[in-house]
């Protein structure tokens, strides 16, 4: 029989659980512009002339990147078996997970799949998606954390929760894993939950106790596998998302919230992301953010560079072996008395974030150098590999910026490997 080994750590000075209001429906984006043939096929040639012409010095302070190479080497050259999970922190460009879907697939084709890793349990907020693992959940379950982070703080790993006060509500994973965790609020008063695979009822647990982040896991048959959970009775259930991981191989785990800035993940309780951290064992941290901020009048260039240092300090203090890598902002527009202009806020970002990570010893990759520079989203927008606000990219955009970022990084652990040979001798 499968046993739930449930493991919990105490929470110190914790407030009450609270829940977000619900949010209003977003009003339609703006018509994407008409584009010819001719101009779409030259703007896609001027892309590959901007992704080109950029790749001389991809990442900065590549020397932080050589603790997840080691892990990677070792894994791939079978002296552990042990898998590397790669957690991705970001904003709506992480939140789609086009990006870090096309980044995942290239790690998993080359170093093999080590499962979806953490996945936010249900469907929290509108447009959250993994392309990996497919979750969902009944209609009585309530968000509580989010862009903001308003609230008591206790939001998991992922920034956000759901939380329901009824019976009978289910939420459910459907994935291919060999072990599985279930992430959860244990709290004085918690209410009990029934997990199943498939039709087969696994195991009850109750998520009473003293208010701590709590956790359960199961070693499971390996292959596919849909679970569900099912709440027993009128009493506060708070779930924050489960872990399905396999023996050996990279996850690629996308926690993005929507409009979300760096600066939320430092409202979350510092306890428990710490200990959901620790349990993950990241070999590297990639940090996605900037786009929000440069718009945003409430930051400073001191109070940014500050905030942005401090957060790397609380993920170097939390999870000491992992590298940390930080994506700055991709170019940006926005409509300006009716006409689209440079947003001149990213400028101030990307410069702070750098300061930051050369101050912290992390590696950073200039996203909007990389993709031609300022102005550049015009270009990709005209390609159609962009979107009409300027902002995001649409599917195929995102699937490019994976490869390149991806060829960047193997260029590194390329020369990270004959470094190592060449000094230390195959092993």
């Amino acid at each position: 029989m499968r046993r739930a080994l449930p493991c919990f750590l105490t929470l110190a000075c914790l407030c009450a659980v609270t829940a977000t209001p619900q949010k209003k429906k977003r009003s339609p984006g703006p018509a994407a512009p008409r584009i010819s043939a001719a101009l779409r096929a030259a703007s896609l040639d001027k892309v590959a002339q901007y992704l080109d012409g950029s790749a001389a010095s991809p990442i900065q302070q590549p020397g932080a990147l050589a603790p997840v190479f080691e892990q990677i080497y070792r894994m791939s050259s079978a002296q552990t078996r042990m898998p590397v999970h790669i957690i991705h922190f970001g904003d709506s460009h992480t939140a789609a997970d086009d990006w870090t879907g096309g980044l995942r697939d290239h790690f998993r084709e080359r170093f093999g799949d080590g499962g979806s890793g953490f996945s936010l349990a249900g469907h929290p907020f509108l447009g959250y998606r993994r392309f990996d693992a497919r979750g969902g959940a009944t209609t009585g379950w309530e968000t509580v954390g989010g862009r903001y982070g308003t609230g008591d703080g206790l939001f998991g790993l992922g920034g956000v929760g759901i939380v329901t006060w009824r019976p009978g509500q289910s939420v459910f994973l459907s994935a291919e894993c060999d072990r599985l965790e279930i992430h959860y609020l244990q709290q004085p008063g918690g209410g009990r939950v029934t997990l199943y695979d498939y039709d087969e009822r696994l195991e009850d647990f109750s998520t009473e106790g003293e208010l701590a982040p709590g956790f359960v896991r199961y070693q499971t048959p390996p292959g596919p596998h849909r679970f569900l959970l099912k709440t027993l009775d009128a009493r506060p259930v708070r779930l924050f998302g489960w872990v399905a991981d396999r023996e050996a191989g990279v996850t690629y785990e996308a926690l993005g919230l929507n409009g979300a800035e760096a600066s939320v993940i430092l409202k979350w309780n510092e306890t428990m992301l710490a200990t959901y951290l620790q349990r993950r064992d990241p070999g590297l941290i990639v940090l996605a953010y900037g786009t929000n901020e440069a718009t945003d009048p409430y930051w400073a260039h001191e109070d940014y560079q500050a905030m942005f240092s401090s957060l790397l300090r609380r993920l170097r203090q939390d999870a000491p072996a992992a590298s940390i890598l930080v994506l700055g902002p991709a170019d940006r527009w926005q409509r300006y008395q009716g006409k689209w202009r440079l947003v001149p806020g990213i400028d101030r970002i990307v410069a702070d974030e750098q300061h930051a990570c050369r101050e912290n010893g992390c590696a950073f990759w200039d996203t909007r150098t990389r993709m031609g520079g300022t102005g550049a989203m015009k270009d990709w927008v005209y390609a159609g590999l962009a979107q009409a606000d300027y902002v995001h990219f649409t599917s195929a955009g995102y699937r490019r910026l994976a490869d390149v970022l991806f060829a960047d990084l193997m260029q590194q652990y390329d020369a990270y490997k004959k470094t190592r040979d060449e000094t230390l001798g195959q092993d």
